[in-house]
This record gives structure tokens, sequence and C-alpha cells, in this order.
């Protein structure tokens, strides 16, 4: 026997489980002590441990041949020995080449537990804190610490590093002074331990200068033996945004209460499951009811609705809670004193937070225009009447197929007959043909905003002043809406022909007085002339035409003569034309980019896609040069299509190269929008969520979206794209249109921003923008930004962002980078962007 080995009473004896081995691990003998792990199979050292720890103990014995002992803590093995850790202590026992080890074995499992279930506990508070935004602080009035977590410091603008302020005083000086005696208070309270001030609220200064509201919960854990806090725990959270909001839906709620007062509605709530409805004031005044009288469903309302509009009501109220639909209603209603009153309603189910089904509504008293209404449609009967008795007056089938059945005059059928008859009298005689083609000026404003009645009545007008002027061997005729045509014979002097266009505009410019209402217009005139055997006069109707078209260009209320050079500029016109279709096959059409900028820190917020035509022989072409012909043409879609791609590559180089542009906006044209193929397009292009904006005109747009429209604009939003509305405040759009568009921003034209330097007026209209678009969750850009007082002015009112050539110009892609790296519209801002000879005569930067 190796006469190494130790006594198995020693082995047995120790304080400690312990193993015999040989110098390579092989097992001699296992303690009995050692229960913490089974021993019944193993051999070798290596099968206590676990396969990761192999490598430790196998270096450990490696170690012994230099003599010093050796610790170290590994996992042990097994199923029963599962998250078991010890410490082993090999030892040499003997020397030389019989030499053996002794190993010793300390469970140490129950402290690692302990200690991994600390860390877990450490871990969760800590996660906890940090999720919840709230700031850990420890004040001890004895040793004059105050800890601050980085949380704490970071809301006060406080780096990790920085000191904290224990002077009280010195802190009393960072509150606000509204909020100093009550903070005070509440930490005096707070002291004390009374529960009510556990928590309170009051304002900072941060370290940048600006007011942060902190709520404040805290308690004291330590006093000495006379009561007095020696210590306090709490916790700060930054609940600023939670004010702005709070002070904001303030702010809503007295706009919304002056609308309500102005508009005399009502406002009611029902609860279903209560079986009570809940009236404000103007709901009792409306229904002569005392407020002190409780409405039930099925009682007080139900008792005032006209029988006969009773049941049609309550299905469409049962209908529509069962769909959770919103609806309206029109009914009467019989006041206790027998009046009869009209009452329209809007309605919306929904439920309640709690599970139970409610209605929200309000009513407003419409009998006025009831009335109204039932006194037009009675006149518009007569009126129906008296033309229904006109026509059948018209015994002449001919003189009906021949004559215009507003004005009478002569239509264009029957000028052509006139025109042909006196074509072929010209070719018997040296007379000739004068041809006054005429387009009333302001007609549509007129129909538009005083209705088309209010447009035939003015047409008539015109019919009549031309019968009065006609003199033998003139004729008059309406050729369609608000053109007519003026034949007058013609000896070849133009000047007899000119005075009686000019007597014709002066005639026409005189205001028209009808309904109350002074409406003024105007008209433009194109002259042709035809004289000899070989008049063509459709040609001559022809060249009447573009003379019309270049009065009208000229300025309106004006005649022209056909000229040559007329006709050259519809050659010119043409030319462009060809040239636009080939500039889309040779891809000329290229993004100009204007950055935007976030009006708080002048950081870029976005750019705004400009088109551009790369014009071989003239370079760079702004859409003034181009946009009406390719109107015309119908080719702006395949330019906005195109711009449009461009855009998107050149935003993924930027994002690619790391250049900080959030998103881009493109302008889009009405008719792109109404095009059904627009989403199939868009969906090709693997547009990612939140970068792409589309830019569509007020003026053009935002009250006459139809069907479609409104369809793609739900798709838009459903791939991630913004709609923002540009040039906003130069159209006529309603509210009610806004809301139905539903933007994500306003862009406000630069005609608006211009003048708001010198312009308290237009600062305040600005300003109004501004509140509206941010009431209903709207951001507001500023177009037009040309000086550094436009900046300041709009960062003052609340505006968004800011666009203009104030802080940076339209820029080629392969510009942009540079640009944004060095940062100079930071500089440039503090100065002004424009001469003052630029602003004294209005220079406004085309798009």
């Amino acid at each position: 026997m190796n006469q190494d080995l130790l006594p198995i009473e020693f082995l047995d004896a120790l304080p400690v489980p312990a193993l015999h081995i040989n110098k390579s691990g092989k097992i001699f003998y296992v303690s009995s002590n050692l229960t913490f792990v089974a021993s019944d199979h193993q051999v070798h050292i290596l099968d206590f441990v676990h396969p990761d720890d192999h490598g430790s103990v196998t270096a450990a014995l490696g170690s012994l041949a230099c003599g010093s002992p050796v610790t170290l803590e590994v996992r042990l093995n097994g199923a029963e020995a599962a998250e078991r850790h010890a410490v082993l202590s090999f030892s040499n026992i003997g020397s030389g080449r019989n030499s053996t080890v002794l190993v010793q074995l300390t469970d140490i499992s129950d402290q690692r537990a302990r200690e991994k279930e600390i860390a877990f506990r450490e871990s969760r508070w800590n996660n906890a804190l940090v999720n919840s935004l709230s700031g850990v602080w420890d004040q001890n009035f004895v040793t004059g610490e105050m800890y601050g977590s980085d949380t704490w410091r970071a809301m006060r603008g406080l780096t990790p590093d920085e000191p904290i302020e224990t002077d009280f005083d010195k802190w009393l000086e960072l509150l606000h002074p509204d909020d100093r005696e009550h903070t005070l208070y509440c930490i005096e309270r707070q002291n004390a331990g009374d529960p009510a001030y556990v928590s309170f609220q009051y304002r900072e200064r941060h370290k940048q200068g600006h007011w942060v509201w902190i709520e404040c919960r805290g308690a004291c854990v330590e006093r000495d033996e006379n009561g007095r806090p020696v210590r306090i725990v709490g916790t700060d959270m930054d609940v600023s945004e939670r004010k702005a909001s709070e002070h904001q839906m303030e702010r809503i709620s007295r706009h919304l209460k002056v609308a309500l007062e102005a508009s005399q509605v009502g406002v009611f709530e029902v609860d279903f499951e209560a079986g009570e409805t809940t009236w404000d004031g103007r709901m009792y005044e409306m229904y002569s009811v005392d407020r002190s009288m409780p409405v039930k469903i099925g009682g007080l309302w139900e008792s005032r609705v006209h029988p006969d509009d009773l049941g049609r009501v309550g299905d469409n109220v049962s209908n529509k809670i069962d769909k959770l639909q919103p609806f309206s209603e029109d009914y009467r209603i019989i006041l206790p004193d027998g009046a009869l009153r009209y009452i329209r309603a809007r309605s919306l189910p929904f439920i309640d937070i709690d599970g139970s089904k409610k209605m929200i509504g309000v009513n407003w008293d419409v009998t006025a225009d009831v009335l109204l209404r039932q006194e037009l449609e009675r006149e518009k009967a007569l009126a129906e009447a008296r033309n229904i008795d006109l026509e059948e007056a018209r015994v002449s089938i001919e003189h009906n197929a021949m004559h215009d059945y507003l004005t009478d005059l002569p239509n264009r059928r029957c000028l052509d007959d006139v025109l042909g008859k006196r074509t072929a009298d010209c070719s018997e005689s040296q007379m000739g043909i004068a041809i006054l083609h005429i387009d009333l000026d302001r007609f549509k404003q007129i129909n538009d905003t005083l209705g088309h009645h209010t447009g035939d009545a003015i047409l008539k007008h015109v019919a009549d002043m031309l019968r009065d002027n006609l003199k033998p061997g003139d004729f008059a005729a309406r050729i369609g809406g608000d053109e007519f045509v003026f034949l007058s014979p013609f000896y070849g002097n133009t000047s007899v022909i000119a005075a009686l266009a000019n007597r014709l505009i002066e005639e026409l410019r005189k205001p028209v007085l009808y309904e109350g209402h002074e409406c003024r217009f105007g008209a433009s005139i194109g002259i042709a002339c035809g004289i000899g055997p070989n008049l063509d006069y459709k040609q001559v109707l022809l060249n009447a035409d573009i003379a019309l078209y270049n009065a009208k260009k000229r300025g309106r209320n004006r005649c022209e003569f056909f000229s040559t050079d007329t006709q050259d500029w519809l050659i010119n016109t043409k030319r462009v034309s060809d040239e636009i279709l080939t500039a889309l096959e040779r891809d000329e059409f290229v993004p100009y980019y204007q950055l935007q900028f976030d009006a708080k820190t002048l950081d870029i917020s976005g750019a705004e896609t400009l088109a551009r035509w790369n014009h071989p022989v003239e370079g760079i072409l702004t859409p003034d040069k181009f946009l009406a012909i390719a109107e015309d043409l119908d080719a702006v879609a395949a330019i906005d299509g195109v711009i449009l791609e461009k855009a998107l590559a050149d935003f993924r180089r930027w994002q690619t190269a790391g250049i900080p542009i959030p998103k881009v906006s493109v302008n889009v044209s009405a008719r792109r929008l109404h095009d059904p193929g627009l989403m199939a397009t868009l969906d090709g292009l693997h547009i990612q969520p939140g970068t792409l904006s589309f830019e569509l005109l007020e003026s053009i747009f935002l009250d006459d979206s139809d069907d479609i429209t409104i369809h793609n604009m739900q798709k838009l939003r459903q791939l991630g794209i913004d709609i923002e509305i540009d040039d906003f405040g130069t159209g006529h759009a309603s509210i009610i249109g806004l809301l139905r568009v539903n933007p994500s921003t306003l862009k406000v034209d630069r005609e608006l921003v211009r003048l708001a330097p010198q312009s308290t007026e237009q600062r305040k209209l600005l300003s109004s923008i501004i509140d509206i678009g941010h009431s209903l969750g709207i951001k507001v850009v500023a177009e037009g930004v040309e000086t550094a007082e436009h900046i300041r002015i709009l960062q003052d009112i609340g505006c968004d962002s800011l666009q203009g050539y104030a802080l940076c110009r339209p820029l080629p892609a392969d510009q942009v980078g540079a640009f944004v790296a060095t940062a100079g519209w930071r500089e440039a801002s503090r100065h002004r962007s424009r001469s003052t000879s630029a602003k004294a005569v209005g220079v406004v930067a085309p798009k």
C-alpha cells in the first residue's frame, strides 16, 4: 500500500467533506460526510464536477506540482446537485513520486442562492425605477449629504458627476416664485408625516433656464430622539408634459365652451344602463323644462317629440345604437305652450371605460332655417312653374333648336348657319366679317359665391345688353357657358371694330344689382376679321378664339386683335409641350430640396422636394416656366411620379451616409390624387413609414375631395405616408374640410408670413392658424421665412417648423450633404437672408 495514503478515520474526522485522490484525480476515498452530492459511482474527481468546470480542476491538479495549495470555486455535477456550488481546496500529501492529494469541499450553494436573489431583487427595483422615469433622492440632515439618481439629475439638466445644491436657501432660489411658499409648506407637512402631503408638485428651474414641473413623493425614514427628521427619502418625476397637456385641455375646453355658447348648441349624454340622460342648461332651455326635473329614458324627451316623428326617430336611434354608429336626426318637438320647434340632432353611441353602453350628442334649434328653406322651396316652385309656362309658350321647334334656352340668343348651331350664309355673301361682294369672341371675366366667382341663379341672371343681362347694341347687319349668339360671339360687317377699317369692342367692354363693366348683391364683372374680347372671296369663316372664328386667349393672358377686361405674334405664341406653346414629353423620355426632370427646420432647435426636421427641369439648352428651369403647359398636357402626374422616385432614392442615400434628414415631402397634384391606380404605384416603391409626406394645395383640394380621393388618402396613411396641406390660407377651405382630410401638417403660405414683422394683424392671423392646427393635433410649417425677424416671430407664436431663404435655398441632391455638414443656417439665421431692396419690392422666391 502507498505509504502516503491517509487513514480513513482521519478523513472522516475532518470538519468539511473531503476526497483523497492521486495527482491525476483518481479517487482513493470519499469522506462519509460528503452528503450534498451522490458519491456511489464516482471514481475520479471530475465525476463530481460540472463539465464546464473540468478545465479549471485539471489546471488546479497541474499547478500542485509547484507545491502550493490551490483553491477554486466550481459547480457540482449530477441532477441532485443542480445549482450546487462548492469551494475545492487542493493540498499535496507527502512528497516525491508517491505523493497524493487531499481535496476539501466547502458547500457554498446557499450563499450563492442568496446572492442571486439579492441581485435579482436589485435588478427588478432598478428596472422599475428606470421604467417609471422616477428619480430617487436621499437627504441626510445630519451629514448634510444629498443623493440624487441619474434620472433625478437628468430631469434638472445635471450630469451624473455634477454636484447637487445642498444649501437650502440657494435651492429655494431655483424654485418658481409662485411656488416657493406652497413648496415650503408641503415640505413641512411631509416631514411631519402628514399623509395628505406625501406627494406635491412645484416648478424648478432647469439648468438650461426653462421651468420643469416636478412631482415630489417623499417620507421621513429616520428621526432623532426628539422626533425631528434626520433622513428623508423619496422620488421625483418630471410631469411637465402632463402639465402642458392639462393646460392645453383647459384652453381647448374654454374654446369649446365659447363655441357652444355662441352656437346655442345643447349637449346631452345618455346612460342606457342607468336609464338616465344628462342635459346641459341649453337643453333644458330648448325643451322648456325646469332644470330640477330628472330626464329618464322613455319619459321627458319622448313626451316632447312630435307623435308623427317619434316612431321614425326611435327606430333610427335603436338601430344606430345597436351598431354603435354615429347618426343625425331632424324632428319636431311640441313645447308645453303648444309651440312647434324644429330640432337637429347629432349623436354618437359608444362603450364607456366601465363597459356600459352610452351615447353623447348635441341638439340645436333650426326652426328659423327650416321656415326659411320652406319659403325658398315655395319660391323655387313658383319660379319653376313660370319657367314651364315660358317653355310651353315656345311654339317653334326650330327656335328651340337654334336658340339658347336661358338667354334666348342664337346658339352655336345657329351661328354656324349664319356664318355660312355670310361667307357666301362675301364671295359676291367686297364686304367681310368681323368676329368678336366674348368671354365674361369673374363670372365663375359670381356663380360660385352667389349661386347659379345669380349667374343665370348675369347671363340674361349680358344677352339683353348685346341685343341693345345690335345694329343692322350685326348678330349675337351665346355659344356656351359664359361665352358669346358678336358678328359685325367688316369693310377694312379695324378702328370701327375696335370702337365696337371697347363699347361692349364698357357696358359689361357696369355693376348689376341682383337680389341685393352688386355684381361686378367684365369681359375679354378676341377679334378676328376676314374679307374677300376666299374668306374661310371657320379660320376666322378660330383666330378670334386665339385672340381671346391673348386678351385673357394680357390681363383680361380688354380686347385684342388676332396677330401672327399670338399664333407664334401658340406655336411656342406646342414646342414646349413637345419638349416636356421629350424631357420625360430623357429623364430631364430632377428634384431640388429645400430643408425645413424645427422652430425651437433649428435642427433639420425634413426636406421639401421641388421639381426642376434640367433643360439641355436653357439650364435649370423652375415650375413657373413649364407647369401650366404640363397641366394642359396632363403630364403633371408623370412628372410627380419621376420626382417622387428620385426623392426616395436620394433619401435612402442620405440615410446610408448618416445625413440627419428625418423625412421628405413631395408636391402632389389633385389630379394625381384622383388616380385610382396611385396605390398600386406606391406599393412598389417600398416606402419606409413616417419618412414621406404628400403636399396638397389647399386652394384646389381641401373642400373638394371626392370618394376616390378620400379612399386614396386613407390608403396613404396605411402606407405610413403623411398628408400636408400646402399654401394654407390662400384658399377657402372650411374647418370641416380640414377635419375630413385630417392632415398631419399645415404649411402656411409665404404671403401670410411675409408681412408678419410689419403687421400686428398678420401676426395675430398666423397665431390663430397655429392655434387651430395644434388644437386639431396638426403641426404647422411656415413657408417664406426670409429674415431672422421672421424666425423670431414664428418661434414666439409657437410655429413647429420653418422653411425659407433665411435658412436654406433649394439645393440639388449632391449639395445637401455638404450643406448639412457645415450647419451654416444656424449662423445665417441671425442675419437677414435678403437685401433691403428685395424686401421693399416684395420679392417672393419661386418654388
